[in-house]
């Protein structure tokens, strides 16, 4: 029994090390920038500069088979499934459009232009680049799935409609972290205002 003990004291030591060492690894990832323009209670309004994306239009609807599927093929091209073997830096967070078909994107890193980045093997990728938008965020924490995205979605909506803020159609679920990361995750839906 005391070795069983001992086993789990150190497999629960591990795990906190490499959470730990992925919390300290998310410091160092590009994210897409923005500036916070007014602070309400409960969300925000921000400015969004015009950035380059790679994404992939998806079939599947829903958030868990979604994001599964279009994680795997994004991530398949920045590790290295392109013309050029090339690796290509992850950068944060992972966005999603919430609409009927779902659109995943990697913000590509700053430092590549659209006619540098290389061609990817897998048909259905693209560049895009996202107009600048200002938007409206809220924030959650924990795992997302899609009942959590719809109930945020809809507080969002219920707060810009209390602050008389006019909003589009176009919302989108970001996620900050890896899927393998256990502590400390965040995330958001955002909505472009009129």
């Amino acid at each position: 029994m005391k070795i069983v003990i001992i086993l789990l004291v150190l497999i629960l030591i591990a795990f906190t090390f490499v959470q730990l060492y992925l919390i300290n690894g998310q410091r160092n990832i590009e994210r897409y920038p923005y500036v916070v323009k007014k602070k309400h209670k409960g969300f925000e309004i921000r400015s969004y500069e015009t950035t380059l994306f790679t994404s992939v239009k998806l079939s599947t609807k829903g958030f868990k088979n979604s994001s599964s599927k279009g994680f795997s093929v994004l991530a398949g091209y920045i590790f290295g499934n392109n013309e050029r073997n090339e690796k290509i830096a992850m950068t944060s967070p992972v966005l999603m459009s919430l609409e009927d078909s779902m659109i995943m994107m990697f913000m590509v890193p700053k430092k590549f232009k659209k006619d540098m980045l290389p061609k990817p093997n897998q048909s259905g990728i693209e560049f895009k680049d996202e107009p600048a938008k200002t938007v409206a965020a809220i924030s959650f924490s924990g795992w997302a799935n899609d009942t959590k995205i719809e109930k945020y979605k809809q507080d969002l909506k219920a707060a810009l409609d209390a602050e008389g803020i006019k909003y589009t159609n176009q919302f989108y679920f970001l996620g900050y972290n890896a899927p393998y990361e256990f502590f400390n995750r965040k995330n958001e839906v955002i909505v472009e205002l009129q």
